[in-house]
């Protein structure tokens, strides 16, 4: 199934895509905030780049672990809503919107001042709101950059920002940096909140999270070597601008980087600096643009606000959130001074960091085995707790205006709340799994779209998924026989190759199929169930060639309802994983539903083409050993004798319809039936050396 067909996003994002979004976002602020910030603070204004950095560190480790548990489009929004529920999720739509419409309207200010530099006597806010309407039509008719693009662009800027660290680093007044903490430590402590706007663009990935590939490895690891690469250029860079430039004029220079540049490399010099930076802003402003308008669709796709939020033109963009984002970016401009857009985006990014932070904390405590995130963030809970602490002391020393402006962004997002989006939304968060514990009845429909989100991630690679289908006992269900019969000959089956008692199998079977723990789909059950003292994953597979009706219960077992089936599939795993549980359970679903999978389940003649019917083609092969075929030089050999490509493993042999788990002494005999597992790379050498093709 496609993408296109299934609705969700194409994964086409790597690893230097996620970085490469996340740098790209963020470093524009380097050629415009340092001369503003210096006026302020001084030489320590490198403190307070460094300080911002360790105080968005918290955060970005704690929003790498929500997004790789919940890699959907929507960003801080998404986690906000699922966490607390709609009333902080409409806070946290709200505050993300205004947060990146007040970044875009700075690094458009910033693109004026560069372009004036070529533009005698260059009106500085019609520029701003000029490039503000180009970027919205541009949005408005789905032209955006590629991830190459990104790539290319990020990389030009970042090589040519080398280029200025390494040469200016060569002319650098020590002179420069005397009296370095002479601002106060509250100023420079202050100026941290300020200058933390430049790095908001490293959360930028979270929006495009479910467009990443193996989000759970990408989405963490390139944020974190986006971050390091920021704090060394911007640490760089600033050093640079302070130890090039007198400080009366870094103090009243908008274009700091161009300023440096002619100091140490002449006219040429500022030229090429001027031009990154133009190009660095209009690449931020348009991705600001970009992102900023999908946060009102994102909403309205959650009836929390009007549905001509999410309605798309002409070219399958969200018109009406563009043209309210260029409107609201247009009035910030105009109204407020550049050193003020950077508090107000500053605060309302450190409310939103704040409560990340708390959001991976209630998600932890509320103990669902369906949170399952790729990536822990470390020294839990300390971490998230020392993050939503400096983001609170962060808000504290910037000012009672920039926290008036919080509250007043809070209060307008619980009045429109209650006002419109109350009544259409009927949905709460994952603290009332917490309060479960405390006596509370859990809200079940946030686990259910978890399980949905860890059916569209997949498996990971160290699932052993293959393995315990390879392994599976097969058995044939008689005409006559009940669901309760066959559990029972499933439960002696798994009673004596684990040495649990075969009632505690049964038992749960029945209670989980009563209670409605068992899905039915497409023709098939599956039971499953998790128990202490079990060492691995174990499968049965059970195939019922003329059907079985099962009764299924709801939610409580009160009621009942028919269901007829040709398959079942029953499950037993380690309790002491239920994560991995969910995740081979939503595999077995997956594969029940991939076209033409009951034709070949009916149509096996054998226990192994009936586990080849589950087994994916690119990680499983299963082989006859006969005198005429493919492997016809295995006959007689023991399975160390035999050449196979590294990462392959023959999993199961069965031999006069008995299986057995090989060793290397195991002798291939003629009609026996092999079962080969491994990775792609590895399955792929095994058919090309066989020269098999892919049916």
């Amino acid at each position: 199934m496609t993408a296109a067909k299934s609705g969700s996003l194409k994964k086409d994002i790597s690893l230097l895509g996620v970085f490469a979004i996340a740098l790209g976002t963020t470093i524009s602020s380097i050629f415009f905030l340092p001369g503003m910030a210096f006026k302020e603070v001084g030489p320590a204004l490198m403190v307070s780049y460094l300080l911002a950095a360790l105080v968005v560190a918290p955060p970005l480790l704690c929003k790498s672990e929500l997004a790789t548990a919940m890699p959907k489009a929507g960003g801080v929004y998404f986690y906000l809503d699922r966490a607390f529920g709609p009333l902080a999720g409409a806070v946290a739509g709200l505050g993300s919107w205004i947060s990146l419409t007040l970044k875009t309207s700075f690094v458009l200010v910033g693109s004026g001042y560069y372009i004036a530099l070529f533009v005698d006597d260059a009106p500085i806010t019609l520029i701003a709101i000029g490039l503000a309407i180009v970027f919205g039509f541009i949005n408005m008719l789905g032209v955006g950059k590629t991830a190459k693009m990104q790539n290319v662009l990020v990389i030009g800027v970042v090589v040519l920002l080398s280029w200025f660290i390494i040469q200016g680093g060569t002319e650098i007044n020590t002179s420069h940096f005397d009296e370095f903490m002479g601002a106060g430590t509250y100023n420079i402590l202050s100026m941290t909140g300020i200058v933390l706007v430049s790095y908001m663009g490293l959360t930028k990935v979270a929006s495009v999270a479910e467009e990443v590939r193996s989000p759970e490895r990408n989405i963490p690891l390139g944020i974190i070597l986006a971050l390091i690469a920021a704090v060394l250029l911007y640490m760089g860079g600033v050093a640079v601008m302070i130890g090039t430039i007198p400080a009366e004029e870094l103090a009243a220079s908008d274009t700091p980087a161009a300023l440096s540049a002619q100091y140490f490399a002449g006219r040429n010099g500022m030229i090429v600096i001027s031009i990154a930076a133009i190009a660095s802003f209009l690449s931020a402003a348009n991705a600001g643009i970009l992102s900023a308008s999908r946060y009102p669709m994102a909403m309205s796709r959650d009836h929390m606000v009007p549905a001509m939020f999410r309605k798309l033109g002409r070219f399958g963009t969200p018109v009406m959130a563009i043209i309210v984002t260029v409107v609201l970016v247009a009035i910030q401009i105009v109204l407020l001074d550049p050193l003020v857009i950077a508090k107000y985006a500053g605060t309302t990014k450190l409310l939103l960091f704040g409560m990340l932070c708390a959001a991976l904390i209630v998600m932890r405590e509320s103990k669902l085995d369906s949170y399952d995130p790729g990536f822990k963030a470390p020294f839990y809970p300390w971490l998230p707790s020392i993050g939503l602490l400096g983001c609170i002391a962060c808000m504290v020393l910037l000012g009672w205006i920039p926290i008036l402006f919080t509250v007043g962004l809070i209060l307008l997002s619980l009045v429109w709340f209650r006002l419109y989006a109350a009544r259409r939304v009927r949905r709460e968060g994952a603290i009332y799994h917490l309060f479960s514990r405390l006596g509370r009845q859990p809200y079940d429909p946030l686990d259910v779209e978890l399980r949905g989100i860890i059916k569209e991630k997949g498996l990971r690679p160290a699932d052993p998924f293959d393995e315990i289908i390879a392994r599976a006992h097969v058995l044939e269900a008689e005409h006559s026989e009940s669901f309760r019969e066959i559990a029972k000959r499933v439960s002696d089956d798994l009673s004596e190759e684990t040495g649990v008692p075969a009632d505690q199998f049964h038992q749960q079977f029945l209670e989980g199929t009563r209670v409605g723990a068992t899905p039915v789909m497409g023709g098939v059950a599956l039971p499953h169930l998790r128990m202490n003292g079990l060492q691995r994953p174990y499968l049965v597979l059970v195939r019922c060639m003329n059907g079985l009706d099962i009764q299924v219960g709801h939610g409580t077992g009160a009621s009942t309802h028919e269901e007829h089936v040709y398959a079942m599939f029953f499950m037993a795993s380690p309790d002491e994983d239920p994560t991995q549980h969910l995740r081979l359970l939503a595999s077995l679903a997956s594969a029940v539903e991939q076209d033409g999978f009951m034709n070949s389940w009916q149509a096996a003649t054998s226990p192994a083409e009936i586990k080849a019917s589950l087994l994916r083609n690119d990680r499983s092969l299963t082989l006859s050993i006969d005198s005429h075929g493919p492997c016809r030089e295995w006959v007689g050999k023991r399975l160390f004798e035999i050449d196979l490509p590294d990462e392959v493993l023959v999993a199961l042999v069965y031999s006069q319809d008995q299986r057995h788990i090989p060793t290397g002494k195991t002798i291939l005999r003629e009609d026996d039936h092999l079962i080969v597992i491994g990775d792609p790379a590895g399955i792929a050498a095994l058919r090309e050396q066989l020269d098999i093709e892919i049916v």
